[in-house]
């Protein structure tokens, strides 16, 4: 083959590994309709302690099933977006600017309260690494999404933990208590999803017991790990201590595997819920650890 036959050979090899502009909306739209779909699930996982749910409002009086609904109606042109986004190579401040208008946008449809912020920050960095490995036709496995966020966006989420002037309530909580949030485990590649909730999860599957306990699961082995801001904002160190001995204890007792394990889940949201605690961390965690399980080839 001659050096131009060469050439025009290995043009033809790259437009064939792009794919074409409907197969591309396509596939972002498919992994942005997973997205809100690991969010749904979240939501009517139940007994989920102090959280909301389609059973009841948990420790919360500003919200309900239907602020959550609104709010995930809001974020699916996020998901699709920040995928495409991550096709494109985009650079973390556009990454970062696609989240802070689905915030705004999710505090309009909610009229002004964070259902999802947490969420809007890791689920989004999972779908722009799964528009990466895309675009560099990486197989979409637990290991390889993290590589491909912590490689090309990893210096810029180390420097997203402390931005300058921000004052959000997470960014509070973490200064007062040394709590880690989205932020921070953003920065490590979120360590909780790929090497917590993820292989809890998984271990209840391969056990058998279905995808509903498998959930219940991974959320417990999340609170029992996270230092949720969320919680340390209403209940302070003793409030966090009581989230993670109860979930500690739910771990500890076999999970889901423990006959009884539904009527200490219950006790444990009558406790959080009296209590006004909520591990609203834990949760967005849960739905990124759905997220990958979703799209990661084992």
């Amino acid at each position: 083959m001659n050096q131009h036959a060469r050439a025009h050979a290995e043009c033809k090899a790259l437009r064939c590994a792009v794919p074409d502009p409907a197969a591309l909306r396509r596939f972002c739209a498919e992994t942005a309709r997973i997205a809100v779909g690991c969010l749904h699930a979240e939501l009517v996982l139940y007994p989920k302690p102090g959280l909301v749910s389609l059973v009841d409002n948990g420790s919360h009086t500003d919200m309900n099933a239907a602020t959550f609904m609104r709010s995930m109606f809001s974020l699916r042109h996020y998901f699709s977006a920040i995928c495409r986004a991550g096709f494109d190579d985009a650079p973390f401040a556009v990454l970062r600017q696609l989240g802070i208008d689905a915030e705004a946008r999710m505090l309009r449809a909610t009229a002004g309260i964070n259902t999802h912020r947490g969420a809007i920050f890791s689920l989004g960095m999972l779908c722009a690494a799964i528009g990466r490995a895309k675009a560099q036709a990486i197989a979409p496995g637990a290991e390889s999404l993290r590589a491909v966020m912590l490689i090309r966006w990893g210096e810029e989420l180390t420097a997203h933990t402390r931005p300058g002037g921000a004052a959000s309530h997470g960014l509070q909580v973490a200064d007062r208590h040394a709590a880690s949030g989205a932020r921070e485990e953003g920065a490590l590649g979120l360590p909780s999803v790929f090497e917590v909730g993820l292989p809890a999860l998984r271990l209840t599957l391969a056990a058998g017991r279905g995808m509903h306990n498998a959930r219940i699961d991974a959320l417990f082995a999340l609170m029992a790990h996270v230092s949720d801001t969320n919680v340390f904002y209403r209940g302070g160190q003793e409030g966090a201590a009581t989230v993670r001995c109860l979930a500690g204890d739910f771990v500890a007792m076999g999970g889901t595997a423990h006959g009884d394990w539904r009527a200490y889940a219950l006790e444990c949201h009558r406790t959080l819920t009296a209590q006004k605690l909520s591990p609203g961390g834990a949760a967005d965690l849960l739905a990124a650890t759905c997220l990958v399980h979703a799209v990661a080839r084992p």
